[in-house]
């Protein structure tokens, strides 16, 4: 019924009695390349992990990437991501372009995303373009805002101002209603 195979003999997926596809067997041998031991992958890619830039790296650049991002350091230029996430004592100076953003750190530049999260320790400085927005209390914004359905195409366009000029200071209050 069992038999004792050799670690470095090729597995012929044919010649088992029970095949299993999708189970994985332990074993302490080198890895080695099958072309039939992997599972199908049913035409999707795994998610690849998000890019992670530390605290005590600064760049100089634009930076451009289809998945997820989290910023810890400084950023001298623009940003395009899926999901990016500017950490706490993080900094961005540029253009902000994403399906998704969360705001915890500084950012001075524009911001265009579908959603936007500004926490309540975000100080951002610059202009917001939007579909959706949750502006935490204690969370600091100067600049114009404006709804949009698709923002991140939307280039050229100016967001319109929503404070009289000279006053495009927000600070969310305690969240208390009065």
């Amino acid at each position: 019924m069992f038999s004792k195979s050799k670690i470095n003999d090729p597995i012929d997926p044919s010649a088992q009695e029970f095949p299993e596809p999708h189970a994985t067997h332990a074993s302490h041998a080198a890895p080695r390349h099958e072309s039939t031991g992997a599972a199908p992958s049913m035409g999707r890619q795994p998610k690849p992990a998000p890019s992670i830039i530390s605290s005590d790296l600064v760049i100089k650049g634009n930076l451009e990437t289809t998945g997820d991002m989290q910023i810890e350091g400084t950023i001298e230029g623009d940003i395009r991501s899926h999901l990016l996430t500017i950490g706490q004592n993080a900094l961005v100076r540029g253009e902000i372009v994403a399906d998704d953003v969360v705001v915890n750190g500084r950012v001075v530049g524009r911001l265009r995303a579908q959603k936007i999260r500004l926490s309540s320790t975000a100080r951002v400085e610059g202009d917001i373009l939007h579909k959706n927005i949750a502006i935490e209390s204690g969370a600091q914004f100067e600049g114009s805002v404006q709804r949009s359905e698709d923002p991140i195409s939307q280039t050229g366009s100016q967001p319109r101002k929503i404070a009289a000029p000279g006053a495009a200071t927000m600070s969310v209050g305690s969240g208390e209603n009065s």
